[in-house]
Protein backbone atom coordinates (compact mmCIF):
# COMPACT_ATOMS: atom_id res chain seq x y z
CA UNK A 1 0.00 0.00 0.00
CA UNK A 2 1.56 3.42 -0.83
CA UNK A 3 0.86 6.05 0.89
CA UNK A 4 0.82 9.74 -0.45
CA UNK A 5 1.51 12.60 1.50
CA UNK A 6 0.35 16.45 0.85
CA UNK A 7 3.81 16.94 0.00
CA UNK A 8 4.03 14.89 -2.81
CA UNK A 9 1.12 15.38 -4.23
CA UNK A 10 2.35 18.87 -4.46
CA UNK A 11 5.60 18.14 -5.92
CA UNK A 12 3.55 16.18 -8.90
CA UNK A 13 1.70 19.32 -9.27
CA UNK A 14 4.73 21.48 -9.57
CA UNK A 15 5.89 18.61 -12.12
CA UNK A 16 2.65 18.33 -14.16
CA UNK A 17 2.83 22.05 -14.51
CA UNK A 18 6.29 22.47 -15.50
CA UNK A 19 5.96 19.07 -18.20
CA UNK A 20 2.71 21.27 -19.13
CA UNK A 21 4.69 24.71 -19.65
CA UNK A 22 7.35 22.91 -21.48
CA UNK A 23 5.39 21.34 -24.33
CA UNK A 24 3.67 24.88 -24.80
CA UNK A 25 7.42 26.06 -25.02
CA UNK A 26 8.37 23.86 -27.53
CA UNK A 27 4.87 24.27 -29.35
CA UNK A 28 5.36 28.12 -29.37
CA UNK A 29 8.62 27.87 -30.86
CA UNK A 30 7.24 25.27 -33.92
CA UNK A 31 4.45 27.96 -34.67
CA UNK A 32 5.34 30.93 -33.76
CA UNK A 33 7.50 31.71 -37.17
CA UNK A 34 4.83 30.58 -39.36
CA UNK A 35 2.37 32.33 -37.51
CA UNK A 36 4.53 35.82 -37.38
CA UNK A 37 4.83 35.22 -40.91
CA UNK A 38 1.97 35.61 -41.39
CA UNK A 39 1.04 38.26 -39.06
CA UNK A 40 4.06 39.97 -41.00
CA UNK A 41 2.12 39.29 -44.40
CA UNK A 42 -1.27 41.05 -43.86
CA UNK A 43 0.48 44.15 -41.40
CA UNK A 44 3.79 45.00 -44.00
CA UNK A 45 2.94 47.43 -46.71
CA UNK A 46 5.23 45.76 -49.14
CA UNK A 47 7.11 47.43 -51.80
CA UNK A 48 6.71 45.89 -55.10
CA UNK A 49 9.24 46.97 -58.20
CA UNK A 50 8.01 47.29 -62.06
CA UNK A 51 9.34 48.17 -65.08
CA UNK A 52 7.32 48.59 -68.73
CA UNK A 53 6.83 45.89 -70.17
CA UNK A 54 3.69 45.24 -72.49
CA UNK A 55 1.31 43.69 -71.95
CA UNK A 56 3.25 41.81 -69.08
CA UNK A 57 3.17 45.67 -67.71
CA UNK A 58 1.53 48.84 -68.99
CA UNK A 59 1.80 52.11 -67.07
CA UNK A 60 -0.58 54.34 -69.10
CA UNK A 61 -0.54 56.88 -66.45
CA UNK A 62 1.16 57.18 -63.09
CA UNK A 63 0.15 55.10 -60.45
CA UNK A 64 -2.04 52.68 -63.01
CA UNK A 65 -0.66 49.55 -63.16
CA UNK A 66 -1.97 47.07 -66.02
CA UNK A 67 -1.65 44.06 -68.12
CA UNK A 68 -0.84 40.40 -67.48
CA UNK A 69 1.22 40.68 -64.59
CA UNK A 70 -0.54 42.76 -62.68
CA UNK A 71 -3.57 41.08 -63.18
CA UNK A 72 -1.96 37.86 -61.74
CA UNK A 73 -0.21 40.18 -58.76
CA UNK A 74 -3.49 41.81 -58.12
CA UNK A 75 -5.40 38.47 -57.99
CA UNK A 76 -2.74 37.29 -55.00
CA UNK A 77 -2.87 40.60 -53.16
CA UNK A 78 -6.31 40.54 -52.67
CA UNK A 79 -6.30 36.49 -51.80
CA UNK A 80 -3.79 37.06 -48.94
CA UNK A 81 -4.72 40.39 -47.80
CA UNK A 82 -1.46 42.36 -48.94
CA UNK A 83 -0.87 45.94 -48.79
CA UNK A 84 1.49 47.09 -51.18
CA UNK A 85 3.33 50.27 -52.56
CA UNK A 86 4.83 50.04 -56.52
CA UNK A 87 8.20 51.18 -57.39
CA UNK A 88 9.19 51.52 -61.05
CA UNK A 89 13.04 50.56 -62.02
CA UNK A 90 14.50 49.35 -64.49
CA UNK A 91 15.28 45.87 -64.65
CA UNK A 92 18.74 45.77 -63.28
CA UNK A 93 18.34 48.21 -60.13
CA UNK A 94 15.13 45.94 -59.67
CA UNK A 95 17.03 42.62 -59.71
CA UNK A 96 19.65 44.02 -56.93
CA UNK A 97 17.12 46.09 -55.03
CA UNK A 98 15.35 42.54 -54.34
CA UNK A 99 18.18 41.21 -53.30
CA UNK A 100 19.62 43.66 -50.68
CA UNK A 101 16.56 43.78 -49.09
CA UNK A 102 15.35 47.20 -50.64
CA UNK A 103 12.18 45.78 -52.56
CA UNK A 104 10.39 42.77 -51.34
CA UNK A 105 8.83 41.86 -54.77
CA UNK A 106 9.87 42.45 -58.09
CA UNK A 107 6.92 42.02 -60.78
CA UNK A 108 6.95 42.33 -64.83
CA UNK A 109 8.38 39.95 -67.62
CA UNK A 110 11.52 39.17 -65.75
CA UNK A 111 12.86 35.65 -66.59
CA UNK A 112 13.93 32.78 -64.40
CA UNK A 113 17.62 31.92 -64.97
CA UNK A 114 20.43 29.84 -63.13
CA UNK A 115 22.46 32.94 -62.53
CA UNK A 116 19.82 34.88 -61.20
CA UNK A 117 18.51 32.09 -58.71
CA UNK A 118 21.69 32.42 -56.99
CA UNK A 119 20.92 35.67 -55.28
CA UNK A 120 17.01 35.54 -55.50
CA UNK A 121 14.04 33.51 -54.71
CA UNK A 122 11.71 33.15 -58.17
CA UNK A 123 7.50 32.16 -57.88
CA UNK A 124 6.41 29.11 -59.95
CA UNK A 125 6.60 30.12 -63.62
CA UNK A 126 3.39 32.33 -64.88
CA UNK A 127 4.53 32.48 -68.35
CA UNK A 128 6.76 30.51 -70.63
CA UNK A 129 8.07 31.79 -73.91
CA UNK A 130 10.80 31.96 -76.38
CA UNK A 131 13.53 34.05 -77.70
CA UNK A 132 13.22 35.20 -81.11
CA UNK A 133 14.63 37.56 -83.78
CA UNK A 134 12.96 40.26 -85.32
CA UNK A 135 13.76 42.22 -88.86
CA UNK A 136 12.74 44.79 -90.86
CA UNK A 137 11.13 43.13 -94.28
CA UNK A 138 12.41 45.46 -97.57
CA UNK A 139 10.44 47.24 -99.74
CA UNK A 140 10.49 46.25 -103.16
CA UNK A 141 12.30 49.25 -104.28
CA UNK A 142 14.67 48.89 -101.33
CA UNK A 143 15.49 44.78 -102.50
CA UNK A 144 15.85 46.19 -106.62
CA UNK A 145 18.68 48.87 -105.35
CA UNK A 146 20.36 46.39 -103.13
CA UNK A 147 20.71 43.91 -105.52
CA UNK A 148 21.69 46.21 -108.08
CA UNK A 149 24.62 48.19 -105.61
CA UNK A 150 25.54 44.79 -104.09
CA UNK A 151 29.46 45.11 -103.53
CA UNK A 152 29.96 41.44 -104.41
CA UNK A 153 27.65 41.82 -107.32
CA UNK A 154 29.69 45.04 -109.10
CA UNK A 155 32.94 43.10 -108.25
CA UNK A 156 31.54 40.20 -110.36
CA UNK A 157 30.86 41.94 -113.18
CA UNK A 158 33.80 44.09 -113.35
CA UNK A 159 35.47 40.41 -113.46
CA UNK A 160 32.95 39.23 -116.66
CA UNK A 161 34.38 42.76 -118.22
CA UNK A 162 37.52 42.40 -117.67
CA UNK A 163 37.94 38.84 -118.43
CA UNK A 164 35.35 39.53 -122.07
CA UNK A 165 37.94 42.33 -122.89
CA UNK A 166 41.17 40.32 -121.93
CA UNK A 167 39.39 36.90 -124.63
CA UNK A 168 38.05 39.39 -126.96
CA UNK A 169 41.06 41.91 -127.74
CA UNK A 170 43.06 38.28 -128.22
CA UNK A 171 40.70 36.93 -131.07
CA UNK A 172 40.46 40.58 -132.19
CA UNK A 173 43.97 40.64 -132.96
CA UNK A 174 44.08 37.05 -133.98
CA UNK A 175 40.98 37.50 -136.37
CA UNK A 176 39.73 40.75 -137.31
CA UNK A 177 41.81 41.17 -140.73
CA UNK A 178 40.84 37.63 -142.07
CA UNK A 179 37.45 36.67 -140.35
CA UNK A 180 34.78 38.91 -142.16
CA UNK A 181 32.33 36.86 -141.07
CA UNK A 182 33.33 37.71 -136.94
CA UNK A 183 34.20 41.02 -138.14
CA UNK A 184 32.21 42.87 -140.18
CA UNK A 185 31.87 46.21 -139.33
CA UNK A 186 33.81 49.07 -141.46
CA UNK A 187 35.44 51.39 -138.22
CA UNK A 188 37.90 50.35 -136.51
CA UNK A 189 36.17 51.28 -133.52
CA UNK A 190 33.07 49.04 -134.12
CA UNK A 191 35.26 46.01 -135.03
CA UNK A 192 36.32 46.57 -131.32
CA UNK A 193 33.15 46.82 -130.35
CA UNK A 194 32.52 43.45 -132.01
CA UNK A 195 35.86 42.08 -130.07
CA UNK A 196 34.10 43.11 -126.71
CA UNK A 197 30.62 41.23 -127.65
CA UNK A 198 32.66 37.97 -128.90
CA UNK A 199 34.55 37.99 -125.45
CA UNK A 200 31.31 38.48 -123.79
CA UNK A 201 29.46 35.68 -125.61
CA UNK A 202 32.85 32.99 -125.15
CA UNK A 203 32.65 34.19 -121.05
CA UNK A 204 29.02 34.01 -120.89
CA UNK A 205 27.76 31.30 -123.16
CA UNK A 206 30.74 28.81 -123.55
CA UNK A 207 33.21 28.46 -126.57
CA UNK A 208 32.02 28.92 -130.13
CA UNK A 209 32.18 26.29 -132.68
CA UNK A 210 35.93 25.48 -133.23
CA UNK A 211 35.76 26.27 -137.41
CA UNK A 212 34.24 29.86 -136.92
CA UNK A 213 38.27 31.05 -136.26
CA UNK A 214 39.57 31.23 -139.27
CA UNK A 215 43.40 31.25 -138.03
CA UNK A 216 45.41 27.82 -136.46
CA UNK A 217 46.18 29.99 -133.26
CA UNK A 218 42.79 30.87 -132.99
CA UNK A 219 41.73 27.57 -133.43
CA UNK A 220 44.06 26.09 -130.17
CA UNK A 221 43.48 29.29 -127.74
CA UNK A 222 39.91 28.19 -128.57
CA UNK A 223 40.17 24.82 -127.36
CA UNK A 224 42.59 26.11 -124.30
CA UNK A 225 39.73 28.44 -122.99
CA UNK A 226 37.18 25.67 -123.63
CA UNK A 227 37.57 23.67 -120.30
CA UNK A 228 38.47 27.37 -118.10
CA UNK A 229 34.92 29.22 -119.70
CA UNK A 230 33.38 26.16 -118.22
CA UNK A 231 34.34 26.13 -114.84
CA UNK A 232 34.18 30.16 -115.01
CA UNK A 233 30.90 30.54 -116.06
CA UNK A 234 29.74 27.77 -113.44
CA UNK A 235 31.61 30.23 -110.26
CA UNK A 236 30.41 33.40 -111.95
CA UNK A 237 26.36 31.60 -112.04
CA UNK A 238 26.89 30.33 -108.29
CA UNK A 239 28.48 34.11 -107.06
CA UNK A 240 25.72 35.87 -108.72
CA UNK A 241 22.67 33.57 -107.30
CA UNK A 242 24.42 34.30 -103.48
CA UNK A 243 24.56 37.51 -104.26
CA UNK A 244 21.23 38.36 -105.67
CA UNK A 245 19.94 36.54 -102.69
CA UNK A 246 22.42 38.38 -100.18
CA UNK A 247 20.16 41.66 -101.42
CA UNK A 248 17.13 40.17 -99.37
CA UNK A 249 18.08 40.66 -95.61
CA UNK A 250 15.38 38.83 -94.27
CA UNK A 251 16.20 35.17 -96.02
CA UNK A 252 19.90 35.66 -94.69
CA UNK A 253 18.82 35.66 -90.89
CA UNK A 254 17.56 32.20 -89.96
CA UNK A 255 18.49 31.77 -86.86
CA UNK A 256 20.85 32.91 -84.07
CA UNK A 257 23.87 31.59 -86.02
CA UNK A 258 23.60 33.84 -88.53
CA UNK A 259 23.25 36.73 -86.00
CA UNK A 260 27.56 36.68 -86.47
CA UNK A 261 27.75 38.76 -89.78
CA UNK A 262 24.91 41.43 -88.74
CA UNK A 263 23.58 44.68 -86.61
CA UNK A 264 22.23 42.75 -83.77
CA UNK A 265 20.12 44.75 -81.18
CA UNK A 266 18.99 43.40 -77.41
CA UNK A 267 17.64 44.71 -74.32
CA UNK A 268 19.60 46.10 -71.53
CA UNK A 269 20.41 43.48 -68.75
CA UNK A 270 18.28 40.79 -70.30
CA UNK A 271 18.88 37.48 -70.72
CA UNK A 272 18.25 37.95 -74.91
CA UNK A 273 21.89 39.96 -74.33
CA UNK A 274 23.19 37.36 -72.11
CA UNK A 275 22.24 34.61 -74.43
CA UNK A 276 24.00 37.06 -77.45
CA UNK A 277 27.17 37.54 -75.04
CA UNK A 278 27.85 33.96 -73.73
CA UNK A 279 27.76 33.07 -77.98
CA UNK A 280 29.93 35.63 -78.53
CA UNK A 281 27.61 37.57 -80.81
CA UNK A 282 28.46 41.29 -80.51
CA UNK A 283 25.29 43.53 -80.39
CA UNK A 284 23.76 46.77 -79.22
CA UNK A 285 21.84 47.30 -76.12
CA UNK A 286 18.89 49.83 -75.71
CA UNK A 287 17.29 50.78 -72.37
CA UNK A 288 13.55 49.66 -73.89
CA UNK A 289 11.90 47.54 -76.01
CA UNK A 290 10.08 50.56 -77.77
CA UNK A 291 13.47 51.98 -78.61
CA UNK A 292 14.80 48.65 -79.93
CA UNK A 293 12.26 48.48 -81.94
CA UNK A 294 12.93 51.99 -83.52
CA UNK A 295 16.73 51.02 -83.88
CA UNK A 296 15.33 48.09 -86.08
CA UNK A 297 12.95 50.57 -88.08
CA UNK A 298 15.52 52.73 -88.41
CA UNK A 299 18.26 50.16 -89.72
CA UNK A 300 20.59 51.27 -87.07
CA UNK A 301 20.35 47.09 -86.36
CA UNK A 302 19.61 44.74 -89.23
CA UNK A 303 17.94 42.55 -86.25
CA UNK A 304 17.02 42.57 -82.86
CA UNK A 305 16.65 39.20 -80.05
CA UNK A 306 13.72 39.46 -77.66
CA UNK A 307 11.07 37.35 -75.86
CA UNK A 308 8.71 36.01 -78.70
CA UNK A 309 5.39 36.91 -77.45
CA UNK A 310 6.56 40.46 -76.21
CA UNK A 311 8.27 41.23 -79.75
CA UNK A 312 5.06 39.75 -81.56
CA UNK A 313 2.78 41.98 -78.82
CA UNK A 314 4.26 45.30 -79.30
CA UNK A 315 4.92 44.91 -83.40
CA UNK A 316 1.30 43.48 -83.78
CA UNK A 317 0.46 47.05 -81.97
CA UNK A 318 2.48 49.44 -83.44
CA UNK A 319 1.12 48.11 -86.89
CA UNK A 320 -2.27 48.81 -85.86
CA UNK A 321 -1.28 51.93 -85.02
CA UNK A 322 0.58 52.68 -88.88
CA UNK A 323 3.68 52.28 -87.58
CA UNK A 324 6.78 49.57 -87.98
CA UNK A 325 4.82 48.18 -91.18
CA UNK A 326 8.02 46.47 -92.32
CA UNK A 327 9.13 44.47 -88.93
CA UNK A 328 8.05 40.79 -88.35
CA UNK A 329 9.39 38.24 -86.23
CA UNK A 330 10.90 35.36 -87.73
CA UNK A 331 9.60 32.03 -87.19
CA UNK A 332 12.47 30.15 -85.27
CA UNK A 333 12.53 30.18 -81.93
CA UNK A 334 14.96 29.57 -79.27
CA UNK A 335 16.14 29.50 -75.58
CA UNK A 336 13.12 29.00 -73.85
CA UNK A 337 11.82 31.97 -71.22
CA UNK A 338 10.13 31.11 -68.29
CA UNK A 339 8.65 34.30 -66.24
CA UNK A 340 8.24 34.65 -62.58
CA UNK A 341 7.90 37.13 -59.28
CA UNK A 342 11.15 38.02 -58.07
CA UNK A 343 11.43 37.39 -54.43
CA UNK A 344 14.11 38.31 -51.83
CA UNK A 345 16.22 34.75 -50.95
CA UNK A 346 14.51 32.61 -47.59
CA UNK A 347 11.09 34.86 -48.49
CA UNK A 348 8.23 34.52 -46.03
CA UNK A 349 5.82 35.15 -48.43
CA UNK A 350 6.92 32.65 -51.22
CA UNK A 351 4.71 29.41 -50.23
CA UNK A 352 1.76 31.97 -50.25
CA UNK A 353 2.42 33.34 -53.35
CA UNK A 354 2.73 30.19 -55.23
CA UNK A 355 0.07 28.63 -53.54
CA UNK A 356 -2.41 31.71 -55.20
CA UNK A 357 -0.24 31.84 -58.62
CA UNK A 358 -1.08 28.02 -59.07
CA UNK A 359 -4.89 28.61 -58.45
CA UNK A 360 -5.29 31.86 -60.69
CA UNK A 361 -2.89 29.84 -63.66
CA UNK A 362 -5.92 27.38 -63.65
CA UNK A 363 -8.34 29.92 -63.57
CA UNK A 364 -10.63 30.82 -66.79
CA UNK A 365 -10.08 34.68 -65.84
CA UNK A 366 -6.39 34.07 -66.90
CA UNK A 367 -7.16 32.05 -70.06
CA UNK A 368 -9.59 34.60 -71.44
CA UNK A 369 -7.02 37.10 -70.61
CA UNK A 370 -4.30 35.17 -72.87
CA UNK A 371 -6.72 35.27 -75.28
CA UNK A 372 -7.27 38.89 -75.46
CA UNK A 373 -3.49 39.47 -75.83
CA UNK A 374 -2.17 37.03 -77.95
CA UNK A 375 -4.90 35.43 -79.95
CA UNK A 376 -4.12 32.32 -78.54
CA UNK A 377 -6.02 28.82 -77.91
Amino acid sequence: MTITTPSSQLYFSYLHALLFISAMGVLTLLYSPKIQAEESINDKTLLVGTYSCPPFVMIDKPDDYQGLTFLLWDNIATNLNLKYRVKELPLKELLEAVASGKLDVGLSCISITPEREELLDFSHSFYETNLAIAVKQKSHWETFTGIIFNKKLLQILAIVAIAASTVGGIYYLLEHRVNDKLYSMQSRSARLVEGFILGLLFITKGPFNYYEFKTLTGRVVTVLLAVFTTLFIASITAVLASSFTLGLINNDIKGPNDLDNVLTGAKQSSTSSEFLTNHSIIHKTYPTVSEMLSALNSGEVNAIVYDDAILRYQIKKAQSQGVFEQLQVLPYQFEKQNYGIVLGENSPYDEEINRELLQFRKSNQWKKTLIEYFKIK
